[in-house]
């Protein structure tokens, strides 16, 4: 059975949706690490109304010591973190991982919600967080695992386009935030969040021309 879980808890009848956006150090966990993770809750659905949050307001962010001394150059260079620094003062895995569900578990309770993580693209930022909560945290992820959206299949969904074509590059510009993308992750969740927030209550391109030049 996948992960540890509380089945048999009454489900809430809407969700709350968390963006969050993860950096690294390699492409895996395990032989390599997870630096950084931003979360930010952005909003309810309860099968009829999206109510959206600013996902400013409530946030979670935590850098972690490494978990191995292996890394690709090339993807630590994209976070600017310095491993040699969290080595020394980033937070121990197990510690931020717990306190991470913890917030996950206060945001959702007052929303009287069940939690919906969220990503762009989904496959990497579940692969990190999933793997350390189930590896360091008490009771394992606070999304289960599958309780997870992944924002690119749901553009091409409502596009009608195909996967490799539903980049953020060849999304409508009136879909994407106006923040810049920093590769400080939780600058990257709210952003995220932004991009959740239109792609949602969007209802697709006007007409399959509309569809076929956004490709």
């Amino acid at each position: 059975m996948p992960g540890r879980s509380t089945r048999g808890a009454a489900v809430p009848e809407r969700e709350l949706y968390v963006s969050v956006d993860v950096e690294a150090d390699g492409p895996i966990p395990g032989p390599y690490s997870m630096l950084s993770f931003g979360m930010a809750a952005c909003g309810t659905f309860d099968g009829r109304v999206f109510a959206p949050d600013d996902p400013a307001e409530s946030t979670f962010y935590a850098e972690l010591k490494p978990i191995s001394d292996a890394y690709v150059p090339e993807s630590l260079a994209v976070s600017g973190l310095d491993r040699d620094r969290l080595a020394a003062e980033g937070r121990d895995p197990a510690e931020a991982m717990n306190a991470a569900a913890a917030w996950v578990a206060g945001v959702t309770a007052a929303a009287g919600a069940s939690p919906v993580l969220v990503a762009y693209p989904l496959g990497f930022d579940w692969m990190f967080l999933y793997w350390y909560w189930t590896r360091f945290a008490d009771a394992g992820s606070p999304f289960g695992h599958s309780r997870h959206l992944d924002l690119k299949s749901l553009y091409a969904a409502k596009a009608g386009a195909m996967v490799t074509r539903s980049t953020k590059r060849q999304m409508p510009a009136e879909l994407l935030s106006d923040r810049p993308h920093t590769h400080n992750a939780l600058d990257d969740a709210i952003e995220q969040a932004e991009l959740f927030h239109n792609l949602f209550r969007w209802t697709g391109p006007s007409s399959r021309a509309d569809a076929s030049s956004a490709e």
